[in-house]
């Protein structure tokens, strides 16, 4: 029997994925854990392995369509099995349409009932057994309708339309933009749920349908004036007629994090604010064991798990910062999952470190850089972008001071690390005596969701993020120095 290979889940609340590029052909062996295809979604870029050892069978979607989870998007079969040729799925699928046995075996379509002379619906408590009608049967009438076996209630009918419309950020964050009725829009998905293909093909067919402009409007006027839709503000050409330009299309990854940029600062009341970091003992610290830590565990001793390690403290003082919003429900998650954003050149990826109190400076340092590698090479799987509680991430190594970060849905905030440099500070003795001092800093920003952080919040969780880099004597870099 062949082997289905399904499109996964890459984070909560992704709902589909893109197929960026196919890695092998139809008909092509392949290994079990062998890399089969590229996807996109706003959690991550990544390749998807093969379940099994076998024959790519058949490719059912290629590349650039945009997927459902757990949709089959291929089949392996056995060594030396040929793919199907067109006429074989042609006389498969013929046969499945017209034999009653078929259609049985598929579990997607019940036999259609022979006519009776009831025309009202049946109690949905009372489900009739199958009978033969009474008196000669008569072929049914090609243009008459088909009636469901089965009344739908109105709790089923409310519920397939909150499946079909709880579709994922993406599509939500489309349908604000553009002034869309999901219920409007006819789903391709499980239980109907709305892709977003189904949104940009109802956008497509919206955008072609024909507008009358009115006869006594100059065209010229109509051409200069920015474009507006029912429900939104003034949209303003990015180029005009003429205008030295060059376009590219976005990438899937591209487009599908702007969606999910512009759905968390729509979603989120978004507040910023930044402190100033003594890196000095922190520094000291990686000097002396940097050297000692890459020869014993041949990966290298960043500032990373340092800042880590404090934030993972911090977060356990300071729940609120850890938490989520569920409509009018505050949820606290009791694991510590840190998100760390990894820039890339086709987008920006967001792997977790899991349970990340519970582990050391070196447990710290290996799961980062393990992270940031295979996140590289697309290498991570789908339960690596998923679970996280709060995110960091590292624009200094840039050179950028501090920023105002986005944050992570459904997470409450975002810590931005700023560029760590010696810089002249003000420093007091015991007596009260002020000193210039030179030494190694950085301005943190956090970002957090004033719906349930106030800045009191957020300024006592800085604060101990601030006491844990000051304060913890790292001795666990003592058998490296």
């Amino acid at each position: 029997m062949a082997t289905e290979v399904l499109m996964p889940q890459m984070g909560e609340s992704i709902a589909e994925g893109t197929i960026s590029r196919w890695l092998v052909k139809q008909g092509d062996e392949v290994e079990r854990d062998q890399p089969l295809f590229e996807i996109s979604t706003d959690k991550v870029d990544a390749e998807i392995p093969s379940p099994a050892a076998g024959v790519l069978v058949e490719i059912k979607h290629a590349e650039g369509d945009t997927v459902p989870v757990n949709e089959v998007v291929a089949l392996i079969g056995e060594a030396g099995e040929k793919a199907p040729s067109a006429s074989e799925k042609e006389s498969s699928a013929a046969y499945a349409k017209q034999s009653p046995a078929a259609a049985e075996t598929t579990g997607r379509e019940e036999k259609r009932p022979q006519p009776t002379p009831k025309t009202a619906p049946s109690p949905p408590a009372a489900k009739p057994a199958a009978a033969a009608p009474e008196g000669p049967s008569e072929p049914e009438a090609p243009s008459e309708p088909e009636t469901p076996s089965e009344p739908v209630s109105e709790a089923e009918e409310e519920l397939a339309e909150r499946v079909r419309t709880a579709s994922s950020p993406v599509v939500r964050n489309i349908a604000a933009q553009e002034g869309v009725d999901l219920s409007e829009v006819e789903g391709s998905g499980v239980h109907g749920r709305v892709t977003k293909s189904d949104i940009m093909a109802y956008l497509q067919k919206r955008e072609a349908a024909p507008s009358a402009p009115a006869p006594s409007e100059p065209e010229t006027a109509v051409a200069a004036a920015p474009r507006r839709r029912e429900g939104e503000g003034f949209s303003v050409p990015a180029y005009t007629e003429g205008e030295n330009v060059e376009i590219e299309p976005m990438s899937k990854i591209r487009q599908i994090t702007a969606a999910h940029m512009v759905y968390s600062k729509a979603t989120s009341a978004h507040v910023t604010t930044v402190f100033h970091m003594d890196f000095s003992k922190v520094h000291a610290a990686r000097q002396r064991a940097k050297n000692g830590f890459l020869q014993a565990h041949g990966t290298k001793l960043t500032y990373m798990p340092f800042i880590f390690k404090a934030v993972a403290a911090a977060l356990r003082q300071n729940p609120k910062l850890n938490a989520s919003i569920d409509g009018t429900n505050i949820v606290f998650k009791k694991d510590i999952n840190l998100g760390m954003a990894v820039a890339l050149d086709w987008g920006l990826l967001v792997p977790v470190i899991k349970n990340a109190d519970q582990l050391g400076l070196v447990g710290l340092a290996k799961t980062a850089n393990d992270l940031a590698d295979r996140a590289r090479t697309k290498k991570l799987s789908p339960d690596e972008v998923k679970g996280g509680t709060f995110t960091i991430t590292n624009p200094g190594v840039y050179g950028s001071l501090f920023g105002t970060p986005i944050i992570n849905q459904p997470q409450v905030a975002i810590l931005g690390i700023g560029t760590i440099e010696k810089r002249p500070v003000v420093v007091s003795d015991v007596d009260g005596n002020d000193t210039i001092a030179i030494k190694m800093m950085s301005y943190f920003g956090i970002t957090y969701d004033h719906r349930l952080v106030d800045g009191a919040d957020a300024d006592e969780f800085m604060n101990d993020v601030k006491r844990g880099l000051v304060e913890d004597s790292w001795s666990e870099l003592d058998p490296y120095v």
